[in-house]
């Protein structure tokens, strides 16, 4: 029996009509009563009128007794116009000759990876979506690419003739499937043979190869999260911080020799406990009341509770959320979830493990810094090569191109995704790759075999490269590992790593922080307003809508729209703040807030934070000599004092004033605001 999608549709009017009329007037019909209104009959006999024509243009979509259709029937020329409809009932035809319709279709659904088309609404809206990303660009993109390419719903035909459109270009989609004893993977081909010019345009990134995994979702609340260096942990302090939206205090339990991550919260009149201090037995105390919590976020003491009355202290009610924690790779970590399950958490499941975070013969330069921008912008700023010759020119040294044509050195940077599944992507790049472990972790490193690498064999680079690993490069080598953090919407942290052979000498006559002051201008100055407007403009025209918001033609943005395809698919194209967050962002403060030092770094790594007070005592010690030595010189008598001596003091007194102004300067400048102009450069 051939399936009358036409006349279904008549069937499906005349209900709706019978459904659109009053009880009462249903009533009427079916009983035959003669009362029935002139509306209602009209109405009745456009329904039956719809029921009776219908079917005269009725064609089936199924037939066993059709043919496999041929290759210039799936793709007609412009000549051989046919409806979208058509195209779907064509691919889904699978009849062979002398075998049977439920062979025929699963011998056809085993060749395509596709399943017979009808009138399946999931089907129809991620073709609809398919559709829509390509009638964004007039020229071929990766931003041309469905968000989301399912095993079962992207089909070839159903597209639309492009050919015949004057305002798209016509696309040639192939899939080419292959077999892995471990997962199976698919690539995706795109060409082009638009009319539409394209002498400018340069060629689309290469294919990428995605993992097929169906209706899998990402558990932002099943990860370990970073919070900060061990370096920049102080033992005799607790430690505020807020991460994927949650408000956690970070301190040292001496009692138990480890490091415990409470909820931000005194369950008494829920003060901040990271305000608090940790008293004289090691217990993490609340400054509002002094309520004392141990290692375990048991309450042990209740000043205000009499000593003869019931112990309250013992509640269940008293104690406050502990979550899971470890340490690894000299950073501190937790999970946060806290539930009783999860308490072991760490023997099942241990925080990303990199080796050469784990090499005691290499020295690693730790840093951290919050961001006045969201963790999808974060990481994307981290994924993009080619941005650095522009937005951080003069800062950092690219190496030339071989061809110059610009002042800043731009060229093209051949990046690919090799693999995206749920945990991440593996990218491949000219030095060698980067991989990003989701949701927060990526780290690139250099690759001996990689071809750029080969070709700098004996030239300076690979000299450099000898001096940072300390050794001749003979296996990958990681050269920086960030720790991109959601905090919360607007907000992120980012934890950097540079694990290097030659540092241990150079830390032992340079301090820290000064070579934090250079990162400084790199990470944050030189492109934090940038970012930071990006981000409100990319909000502005819908997360969703990224795509279609941002043109992506060349393979520099590989690794950035790979990111982009790993959210759509698996997160919604957003993290997940449990519910804490309306969805928006902060306003845009004072440029000089927004590009603050102290507060996003100063005061959250301890080399810093020593140098600034150390800085400020040392201007405040000059001022004193300054007015010291004036006033010396202006109560010692004529005679007492020599000229010579007189002018000594008076000398002083202008170097010590001077070099107070000049430090003050450079404090401010260093380690409160140092603006950035782009155009100045």
């Amino acid at each position: 029996m051939d399936i009358d999608p036409l006349r279904i549709t008549g069937w499906w009017f005349l209900g709706f009509g019978y459904n659109f009329m009053a009880p009462a007037t249903r009533s009427s019909l079916l009983y035959h009563d003669h009362e029935v209104s002139k509306r209602h009959q009209v109405l009745l006999l456009f329904f039956v009128l719809v029921l009776l024509i219908v079917p005269l243009f009725a064609r089936p979509i199924y037939s066993p007794s059709r043919q496999l259709l041929s290759y210039s029937e799936l793709h007609p020329q412009p000549t051989q116009q046919k409806s979208l409809s058509s195209s779907s009932s064509s691919l889904t035809t699978a009849a062979n000759n002398g075998t049977s319709r439920n062979a025929t279709d699963r011998e056809f659904r085993a060749a395509a990876h596709e399943v017979p088309s009808g009138p399946n609404p999931e089907q129809n809206n991620e073709s609809a979506a398919a559709m829509e990303a390509l009638r964004a660009s007039s020229v071929p993109s990766l931003s041309n690419i469905p968000n989301a390419l399912h095993q079962s719903t992207f089909f070839k035909p159903k597209l639309i003739n492009f050919q015949s459109s004057p305002f798209i270009p016509s696309w040639s989609f192939s899939s080419t499937y292959h077999k892995i004893t471990s997962t199976p993977f698919k690539v995706f081909t795109i060409t082009s043979s638009s009319t539409v010019s394209t002498e400018n345009i340069p060629p689309p990134p290469e294919p990428k190869l995605e993992t097929k995994i169906k209706d899998e979702k990402f558990d932002w609340f099943s990860k370990w999260y970073p919070i900060l260096p061990l370096c920049d942990l102080d033992k005799r302090v607790p430690h505020g911080k807020k991460v994927l939206g949650l408000d956690i205090v970070v301190w040292w339990d001496k009692n138990e020799s480890s490091w415990k991550v409470f909820d931000d919260a005194c369950l008494h009149r829920l003060a901040p406990l990271s305000d608090g201090r940790i008293d004289k037995l090691g217990r993490l105390q609340c400054a509002y009341h002094g309520w004392c919590f141990n290692g375990s976020g048991h309450c042990k003491l209740i000043p205000q509770a009499a000593p003869d009355g019931p112990p309250v202290h013992t509640f269940k009610k008293a104690c406050v959320g502990v979550y899971p924690s470890s340490v690894q790779h000299d950073i501190v970590w937790f999970w946060p979830n806290k539930d009783p399950e999860y308490k072991d958490i760490v023997k099942k499941k241990t925080p990303p493990y990199i080796p050469e975070l784990d090499d005691p013969s290499l020295t690693k330069w730790f840093g951290n810094r919050d961001f006045p921008y969201g963790y999808e912008v974060l990481i994307e700023n981290l994924l993009d090569p080619a941005h650095v010759p522009y937005a951080h020119y003069r800062i950092i040294q690219a190496p030339p191109p071989k061809v110059k044509i610009d002042r800043e050195g731009g060229k093209p940077i051949e990046l690919g995704v090799k693999q995206l599944d749920i945990n991440g992507f593996i990218g491949k790049a000219e030095w060698g790759g980067g991989n990003f472990i989701a949701p927060y972790l990526y780290h690139a490193y250099l690759d001996p075999t990689a071809d750029l690498v080969k070709e700098s064999a004996s030239s300076s680079g690979n000299k450099a490269a000898q001096l940072f690993f300390g050794q001749k490069l003979e296996k990958p080598k990681v050269l920086f590992t960030f720790f991109c953090v959601p905090v919360s919407p607007g907000n992120s942290r980012l934890i950097w790593c540079f694990p290097n052979y030659f540092g241990g000498w150079i830390e032992k006559f340079v301090p820290k922080w000064m070579f934090h002051i250079g990162i400084d201008l790199v990470v944050q100055d030189s492109d934090l307003y940038l970012l930071h407007v990006e981000e409100r403009k990319i909000m502005d025209a819908g997360l969703a809508n990224w795509q279609n918001a941002c043109f992506v033609p060349t393979t520099s943005d590989a690794f950035v729209f790979g990111f982009r395809r790993w959210m759509n698919k698996y997160t919604g194209g957003q993290v997940n703040w449990g519910g804490k967050f309306s969805g928006t962002i902060p306003l845009t403060p004072p440029r000089e807030q927004l590009m603050d030092r102290y507060w996003s770094h100063v005061v959250n790594c301890k080399s810093c934070n020593y140098a600034y007070k150390s800085l400020n005592i040392l201007e405040v010690s000059l001022q004193v000599i300054t007015f010291v030595s004036i006033g010396i010189v202006a109560a010692t008598k004529q005679g007492v004092m020599s000229a010579a001596a007189r002018t000594m003091v008076v000398s002083m007194a202008i170097v010590c004033f001077v070099a107070s102004r000049w430090l003050a300067h450079f404090i401010y400048k260093n380690f409160h605001y140092h603006d950035y102009n782009h155009s100045s450069h």
